[in-house]
């Protein structure tokens, strides 16, 4: 990953959590390591694994961030290059680790759990109950996501970042779908 989008995530996470310019009224919590990884083809240790290599390159990478802030509330960043150029993609956090399939990841994280699953129902499938990181890459294939909720992990902790092959639907019977799951990043939540 080049240097500036590394400058832009560190100075975003800084002003979200009240550190840039000024001093915080409480220390904000110690965010966690940023998890950049290149995709590869699957093997057990691997990081980040690419399902699809025609939209998702072997070799292109991601930087995964989840920021928890002092008032409670969960940012998610992530970064992406070499993919696709100007191509849309849905991203949600998932509950599991990568594994040698896509479907290991789990279904999304959600902070309410939706009792049916899989869950496309808008009360549960929404951006305020899950993550959802859609981007559209630039010519050259990079793009950057953030995306906020008003909650943070407890006891259940979230595993991955999925990449999908289309953007987020909303209406009911297909919310929170994205399309085949062409890649995912193992991530520290």
């Amino acid at each position: 990953m080049g240097c500036k989008p590394l400058v832009i995530l560190l100075t975003m996470t800084a002003a979200m959590l009240g550190t840039v310019g000024t001093a915080p009224a409480e220390p904000a919590p110690t965010p966690p390591a940023d998890t950049s990884v290149d995709f590869e083809n699957y093997r057990p240790d691997a990081k980040a694994v690419t399902y699809a290599p025609a939209l998702v390159p072997v070799g292109s990478s991601a930087t995964v961030r989840a920021v928890p802030t002092a008032d409670g509330k969960t940012m998610v960043f992530l970064y992406v290059e070499g993919l696709l150029a100007n191509h849309q993609y849905g991203a949600h956090v998932h509950q599991k680790q990568c594994g040698a399939k896509a479907d290991d990841a789990g279904g999304h994280y959600q902070n309410v759990p939706d009792p049916v699953q899989p869950s496309v129902d808008p009360a549960y499938a929404n951006p305020q109950n899950e993550i959802w990181l859609d981007f559209t890459t630039d010519r050259h294939g990079n793009a950057w996501t953030i995306s906020t909720v008003n909650w943070q992990f407890t006891q259940r902790h979230a595993g991955s970042v999925v990449i999908h092959a289309e953007g987020t639907h909303t209406d009911p019977g297909k919310a929170g779908t994205a399309g085949a799951r062409l890649a995912c990043v193992t991530g520290d939540f």
